[in-house]
């Protein structure tokens, strides 16, 4: 019924909302409501581990648009409650006036001490100011309903992200069970975890940890290599988020590194950008617990940040699969947010992931 009653007012919000705000934060809702109605269908379906990724995803996207959106309004409302602020001394002169209008008898009104010609000058002038009082009464009021709708549209938005909240976190405890309970998954080649050590022990860069893994070798050639051109510019992100730090640029610490790192919020389901190998999974030096997947032959996409890894070194995951959680140490709430920290690397040298991931 809430969500109703919230699709309800986001289509009679009049002008004094900007369309494109109103509208997305309705598509958003929508979403938001199917994605939250699709988890049953999600349950049920023999490819449930598919399914929850799905259904989570669209979840999480749901939430930050209309996040985003609701921003907007909350920006909107301000700019009426300033506005209705800075003409305070001007709806209480308008208000007395038409107090004033309102309790004086009529035939008093149409009376002036200065006889017949006062009356007549004195009607011309009030007909002369009513269009304008009414005009100032309309625009008031219009302030006035719209600043109740917006009010409205944000207490029942919460509603819906609370909901939201709810729904996720109890589907990314379902999806974890179904990954745990998974009886095979598809090898390309088995750990070497002598090696593994050897590796960490002695890697101070991911330089020269990724130079360590090309001599962990693949047990077969995959048939048909996948050409990393078609995979240029096409990569969807591999979680819900919003850029934070560029390439080479420098954080709050001073350090640059050679990838971006984006805002996510805790617990957000991390999923594979392309059909790869997981070349390694685990933590890495300073980059905390760490994926990192091989797409095509000498390309590697590194994922660093995560608090719940689910692939396994040396599985074959699908494009789409979960490959892991952001932590959700943080408590749940709907403004709480992570981090993760993104790399690509051709060969042994770090390119831009902007230039291959897709723009959201």
């Amino acid at each position: 019924m809430k969500s109703f009653a919230f699709a309800a007012t986001l289509s009679l919000l009049a002008p004094a909302l900007v369309a494109s705000p109103a509208e997305d934060a309705a598509n958003a809702a929508s979403a938001l409501r199917t994605a939250i109605a699709n988890l049953k269908i999600a349950d049920d379906r023999t490819d449930r581990m598919a399914a929850l990724s799905e259904t989570i995803v669209a979840i999480e996207s749901g939430m930050s648009a209309l996040r985003g959106n609701m921003r907007e309004v909350a920006v909107q409302e301000a700019t009426i409650q300033r506005r209705l602020s800075a003409r305070q001394d001007e709806i209480a002169t308008l208000f007395e006036t038409l107090l004033l209008i309102e309790r004086s008898p009529e035939p008093t009104l149409l009376l002036h001490p200065m006889g017949p010609m006062g009356t007549a000058r004195s009607a011309m002038l009030m007909s002369g100011l009513t269009p304008g009082i009414t005009e100032q009464v309309d625009r008031l009021r219009l302030d006035l309903e719209d600043l109740k709708s917006l009010q409205f549209l944000q207490t029942d938005a919460q509603d819906i992200m609370g909901n939201a909240l709810q729904s996720v976190q109890l589907a990314r405890i379902d999806l974890a069970q179904a990954i745990s309970d998974r009886t095979e998954t598809p090898k390309r080649f088995i750990e070497d975890s002598t090696k593994t050590a050897l590796l960490l022990a002695t890697t101070e860069t991911l330089d020269s940890f990724a130079a360590g893994l090309g001599e962990i070798p693949l047990e077969e050639e995959v048939a048909n290599a996948i050409d990393p051109a078609s995979l240029f510019g096409e990569l969807p992100l591999p979680v819900v988020g919003r850029v934070l730090r560029k390439y080479n640029e420098l954080d709050a610490a001073g350090i640059e590194r050679p990838g971006i790192v984006l805002v996510t919020e805790p617990g957000a389901l991390v999923t594979s950008p392309a059909a790869a190998t997981v070349r390694y999974q685990g933590p890495l030096l300073d980059y905390g617990q760490v994926v990192i997947l091989e797409p095509a032959q000498n390309l590697l996409l590194v994922f660093a940040g995560l608090g719940q890894i689910f692939a396994q070194t040396g599985e074959v995951v699908n494009k789409s699969a979960p490959i892991g959680l952001m932590s959700d140490s943080i408590g749940g709430s709907a403004l709480a947010q992570d981090t993760i920290y993104i790399e690509v690397r051709e060969g042994q040298t770090p390119v831009d992931p902007s230039e291959w991931f897709k723009a959201e």
